[in-house]
């Protein structure tokens, strides 16, 4: 006598339910000089992915020679934190929204500021705090 299953060897309710990863953002940051547009190389960019406003970690890259960097494993719809940093340039910061799927971000870093003394004069709002003087170009 021959028994034949439908089930092919398979047992019905076993096993775990496949669930697909969400879609990503390809975010392509590109870091560049202020003053000529140059691009920087080896500048370190910090992605910091945000959920709920909650910091989910960071992933650290370093720009190419034409001073880009690029990540696709951040989730759609998410925000990021994004910071730069890099030899004789000011450390940039800001957040961003990834509500498509694809994300350019330019990064124009400046020279770092003149430091800031209380033993000079500065000048002053209507309420006496300092207010930060305009940089100018070295």
């Amino acid at each position: 006598m021959l028994l034949v299953s439908s089930n092919h060897g398979q047992e019905q309710g076993r096993g775990r339910k496949y669930k697909a990863p969400p879609p990503t953002c390809n975010v392509t940051v590109t870091v560049v000089r202020s003053y000529n547009g140059k691009p920087v190389e080896d500048a370190s960019v910090v992605f910091h992915p945000l959920k709920d406003g909650k910091d989910e970690g960071n992933m650290e890259l370093k720009t190419n020679e034409d001073g880009k960097v690029s990540i696709d494993i951040i989730p759609m719809g998410d925000t990021i934190r994004l910071q730069v940093i890099a030899d004789g340039f000011q450390t940039f910061g800001r957040e961003y929204s990834l509500p498509t799927d694809t994300k350019t971000i330019v990064v124009k870093l400046n020279r770092p500021g003149q430091p800031y003394s209380i033993y000079e004069k500065h000048p002053t709002d209507d309420n006496g705090q300092a207010v930060p003087e305009p940089q100018k170009p070295q």
